[in-house]
């Protein structure tokens, strides 16, 4: 073999073992971030896939149904603001479809319209009626779709930062995730998507939660570490990339079908999301928007006593059930 042949053959070896190197360390992160934080719910099964699901508080109380955003999960939630609000409403905290420890039985059902069908069926099987939706972040958006599909069933609406309409800049922090083809998008996820992910991590959450700190206990408290998984990395591709044009589509039905009341709650200094464009924007559609000073976009996370307040006085607002 000559010399040329040897080194064409290294070069083409070279790519495939880091390739090869890359889903080991991927399975080895995936593994570690299972183990730290397991599943801390029930299942309900559905058409589409299986939905990871808390259940507390009071039966007979208020029904709440918090949504997080991208690349979250329900511990978003449950990290500090579930708890409270459930002294005195059912909290039903989930893992959005293929988010957590949900599956979804394709990428395609990433679309709003499918999550949205996917969260009513298993607010039927659960028996709850008339929830108010707290939707945060991408979680905003999908609260906006099952009230446009199911307004009836929709009591309310207590959206945290919400995505309300297209953002065709979007965040940085996200850009990374369009992939618009499945097959490319489960190759990265064994790859070169989690250890990633893993290395980029410091700065992609001080972007995400400025200009307030990120938690030192946020990778295990708040369900962070799960990010660090194949799934994780396919459901947040999959959400970023089937987005459009379903949020324009959902954007443009605002005015003749949106009905269902309720007020929404954006940090000052969101650096995420654009509190005028996103948030005051909806008050022509019914739903005040206050924008609290000096406060980002992870809410839930940095400022739950102000979402429990806001959340109820929204329900105060609200007309009975």
């Amino acid at each position: 073999m000559s010399a040329l042949s040897s080194l064409a053959l290294i070069a083409l070896a070279a790519p495939a073992a880091l390739l090869g190197a890359s889903h080991l360390k991927t399975r080895r992160l995936a593994r570690e971030a299972r183990h730290l934080v397991p599943p801390i719910g029930q299942f309900c099964n559905t058409p589409r896939g299986k939905i990871h699901y808390i259940d507390i508080g009071p039966r007979d109380a208020q029904p709440l149904v918090l949504i997080h955003g991208l690349s979250g999960q329900l511990q978003h939630f449950t990290y500090a603001l579930a708890e409270d609000l459930a002294k005195d409403h059912r909290v039903i905290a989930l893992d959005r479809p293929g988010c957590g420890y949900s599956t979804r039985n394709s990428d395609a059902l990433a679309r709003l319209p499918e999550q949205a069908k996917t969260l009513l069926d298993v607010l039927d099987q659960l028996e709850v009626q008339q929830p108010v939706l707290v939707g945060h972040s991408l979680g905003g958006a999908v609260s906006l779709a099952m009230a446009l599909h199911a307004p009836e069933k929709i009591r309310g609406l207590a959206l945290l930062a919400p995505l309300t309409h297209p953002s065709p800049q979007g965040a940085e922090a996200f850009k990374g995730l369009i992939v618009h083809t499945s097959v490319m998008r489960h190759m990265m996820a064994q790859t070169v998507a989690v250890p990633t992910a893993e290395r980029t991590a410091a700065p992609v959450l001080q972007q995400i939660f400025a200009p307030e700190a990120c938690p030192d206990d946020f990778l295990i408290k708040a369900g962070g570490a799960l990010g660090l998984r194949p799934e994780s990395f396919v459901a947040a591709s999959a959400d970023a990339s089937y987005l459009y044009p379903a949020i324009e589509i959902q954007a443009d039905r605002y005015a003749e079908e949106l009905r269902t009341p309720g007020a929404i709650l954006f940090g000052a200094e969101d650096a995420i999301l654009a509190p005028q464009s996103q948030g005051k924007v909806m008050e022509s559609y019914g739903l005040g928007c206050e924008i609290a000073p000096d406060r980002g976009h992870m809410l839930p996370i940095t400022a739950p006593e102000l979402c429990n307040d806001f959340i109820c006085a929204t329900l105060q607002d609200l007309p009975s059930a």
